[in-house]
């Protein structure tokens, strides 16, 4: 009888280990998880397919919050000084991520936006997850090749002192300082031309 209680026994710890081995762990598509346990290499042919303007080229040192801030360009993986390649002109970053429904309510209406105020100013999406592959994927599901950068531990939220929301968008002036911290949804792109205006005083 022992013997047989024995061999029960480690039959049930077999069942258990099993049990804890395939139980559902969540789904983590509403979640953004840490930098360290997200970071993959992103496969050449998912940037191709995005088709995403490249970042802009340093135009100068660059100065205000964002100095300092080395970030992953989408469209091709390249590291690019944010303040560098702001420098000089008026930006609207729009900070977003994959998951975010609202998120994906506005990005079309931003690029229908810099469609209408041309070289005015520059319209940067800033991807604020890990999850470089996520971002790529949804931007073409969207079809916004709007140039874009990785910033997988959102450096750009915590510099401009934004709360941790999203979508929310900076617009900053040509000197570098931040004019606005939007945290809300546009509601379309007289809202966004609008709203610069106002603050950046460029008009679309």
């Amino acid at each position: 009888m022992g013997h047989a209680w024995r061999w029960a026994l480690a039959g049930l710890i077999v069942v258990v280990a099993l049990a804890v081995a395939v139980w559902p762990r969540g789904d983590d598509t509403e979640t953004p998880t840490s930098p360290q346990t997200r970071v993959t290499a992103v496969p050449g042919e998912l940037r191709a397919a995005a088709g995403l303007a490249d970042c802009p080229s340093a135009a100068g040192t660059g100065n205000g919050p964002l100095a300092g801030i080395t970030l992953t360009c989408l469209a091709d993986g390249r590291k690019v000084d944010l303040a560098a390649v702001l420098a000089g002109k008026p930006a609207l970053l729009n900070l977003w991520a994959y998951w975010c429904a609202p998120c994906a309510q506005e990005l079309p209406y931003l690029q229908q936006y810099a469609h209408r105020v041309g070289d005015a100013i520059t319209v940067l999406t800033v991807h604020s997850d890990p999850d470089e592959t996520k971002a790529l994927a949804r931007l073409t599901d969207l079809n916004v090749p709007l140039p874009g950068v990785l910033d997988a531990d959102a450096r750009v939220r915590t510099a401009v002192g934004a709360p941790a929301v999203l979508p929310v968008s900076v617009l900053v002036r040509a000197d570098g300082s931040v004019a606005e911290v939007v945290v809300r949804s546009f509601t379309g792109v007289d809202d966004i031309a609008g709203t610069v205006a106002g603050e950046l005083g460029v008009a679309a």
